[in-house]
């Protein structure tokens, strides 16, 4: 996996570009002050989730269509990393608001969507380690991955559809960024995806692994760790 070493190079840079972005090249915001700055952050893990939760939507049709191994093992490391980042989404979020709106959480619409989504995919990584037959087990989880993106358009839209004091998905008119600003968001969302496809790339090398020996009955001696 040639690609993945080119990844993995570049996500330390990327990760110190990330920080630089964000916490100093980035203008100060006139009314949030310097707690704004964690927005890059917040929005960067959101992109990622989104597209780690993709994976897992387009993984799971493949099986399905396919029935080949490798799309459920893919499909189950996209979503252990599209929860790591759909948690660090909901932590940025939550000191963001406190500093904000002066609550760590509230239940407006899309906060509480992105809970429900990181409850989703946390219960297909349960449902995963509940099933012992490898066949079975990936057939599900396959079902369920397609199902549970349901969710991800209604988190997306959902400050459009429904009364919402979260802010409008960056765009124009009033969430309009300064051109600055917009250059720390495109760093920092191209620093996150870069560490976002390392670690799934990492996880899918483990799962191949512990795919394989699933399937040749040597999962419960130990060899799987």
């Amino acid at each position: 996996m040639r690609w993945l070493k080119v990844t993995a190079g570049l996500a330390v840079p990327g990760s110190v570009a990330l920080f630089y972005a964000a916490f100093i090249f980035a203008p100060t915001e006139a009314f949030m002050g310097d707690v704004q700055r964690l927005f890059y952050i917040h929005v960067a893990t959101a992109w990622n989730a989104y597209l780690c939760f993709a994976v897992v939507l387009f993984s799971g049709l493949a099986y399905l269509f396919r029935r080949a191994p490798r799309w459920d093992w893919l499909g189950a490391s996209a979503a252990e990393v599209g929860v790591l980042f759909t948690t660090a989404t909901l932590v940025s979020g939550s000191i963001w608001a406190k500093a904000v709106w002066g609550h760590w959480w509230t239940w407006e619409p899309r906060l509480t969507l992105t809970f429900i989504t990181w409850l989703m995919y946390i219960g297909y990584l349960i449902l995963r380690r509940s099933i012992a037959n490898p066949e079975v087990r990936s057939r599900t989880a396959a079902v369920y991955g397609v199902l549970a993106f349901v969710n991800i358009p209604l988190v997306h839209y959902s400050v459009q559809w429904w009364r919402s004091i979260h802010p409008f998905t960056i765009g124009s008119g009033r969430d309009a960024l300064h051109p600055d600003m917009r250059t720390a968001l495109m760093i920092a969302t191209v620093a996150a995806t870069l560490l976002a496809v390392t670690l799934l790339g990492l996880r899918q090398k483990t799962a191949v692994i512990e795919g394989r020996l699933d399937a040749g009955g040597l999962a419960g001696d130990g060899l799987r760790g």
